[in-house]
């Protein structure tokens, strides 16, 4: 059985789940885009092809063996996109919980039936149906669950809305012992520089006590300073919308000294080596063209 065990994002890990680029099915028409830079790139005509989105998977998950991680994929659906493994659920203290994500996704959590079937199934929660919810958007930091949300009422006109408040409801009903803080995030269909798909597209806690921001990805000024105070400013790198673009803040901690991070991220890298991270770098570009990049392609079972 999997003793499930997350706390935060930067305990050393023991156990993941890494998504998988192998049959991952042809180039998206726009109208089945999930956000506005995949929908950029199937225009452009530079999509990401599968053997190369294969490679950059691959080197993630021999880094994640370096460190004596246990590796879990998902089984191969054909034609299928099971990139993006942070999507589909998350893992707080025992229990995992199950995202209600986009309807087009349901198939990917059975993908991982040989992962959930190790799992004490009184561990595994499904929320009500009103509550959206994606991994992406949840961020256990101690006694904090940090939540990225979108309250306007125009919620259904974005499909780049992927977390609501009723989901916010039902973990802080799920976690009283945790403060569970929400936070509003900046949401476009179309321009992928004013759109914050994720918590995680604009914000990470990495080591013990420091964090990546994006001050734009925020709606509610208020919200990013409580988050720049909380971490102090001298804790924090700021990213610009460029970065945030290219996923900046989307890197992912082996443990709290140990970062795998795009060996483009120069600024970030150099950063966080002079604060004393281990940097293991590794090509994750193409990935990227989807907006998503390292944090969303894992998901966390057991830290220690």
């Amino acid at each position: 059985m999997l003793k499930l065990n997350i706390k935060n994002e930067t305990s050393r890990l023991r156990a993941v789940v890494l998504g998988i680029a192998k049959n991952n099915g042809p180039v998206p028409k726009v109208k089945d885009c999930y956000d506005p830079k995949s929908i950029q790139h199937v225009l452009a005509g530079t999509y990401p092809k599968e053997g190369d989105m294969y490679l950059e998977m691959e080197a993630v998950a021999s880094i994640l063996e370096k460190y004596n991680v246990e590796v879990f994929r998902p089984e191969i659906i054909e034609n299928y996109n099971q990139i993006f493994s942070r999507d589909i659920a998350f893992v707080i203290d025992n229990k995992l919980v199950r995202a209600n994500i986009l309807p087009d996704r349901d198939q990917e959590i059975a993908a991982l039936k040989h992962v959930i079937s190790k799992i004490d199934s009184k561990n595994i929660i499904e929320l009500p149906q009103e509550c959206h919810v994606e991994g992406g958007d949840v961020m256990p930091w101690n006694e904090y669950i940090f939540v990225g949300t979108y309250s306007g009422e125009d919620y259904s006109d974005y499909i780049t809305a992927r977390t609501n408040i009723d989901a916010v409801i039902a973990l802080q009903e799920l976690f009283p012992e945790k403060t569970v803080k929400s936070f509003e995030l900046r949401k476009n269909n179309t321009d992928p520089k004013e759109n914050a798909l994720h918590l995680d597209c604009c914000f990470q806690p990495i080591g013990k006590d420091k964090a990546i921001l994006h001050k734009n990805g925020f709606l509610v000024e208020k919200e990013y300073e409580w988050l720049l105070n909380f971490f102090g400013k001298e804790n924090v790198f700021e990213i610009d919308k460029d970065e945030m673009f290219n996923m900046n803040s989307n890197i992912f901690s082996i443990s709290e000294d140990v970062i795998i991070s795009e060996k483009n991220f120069t600024r970030l890298n150099t950063w966080l080596r002079s604060n004393g991270f281990t940097v293991e770098e590794v090509a994750y570009a193409e990935i990227a063209k989807q907006e998503g990049l390292l944090r969303c392609s894992t998901m966390p079972l057991i830290r220690e």
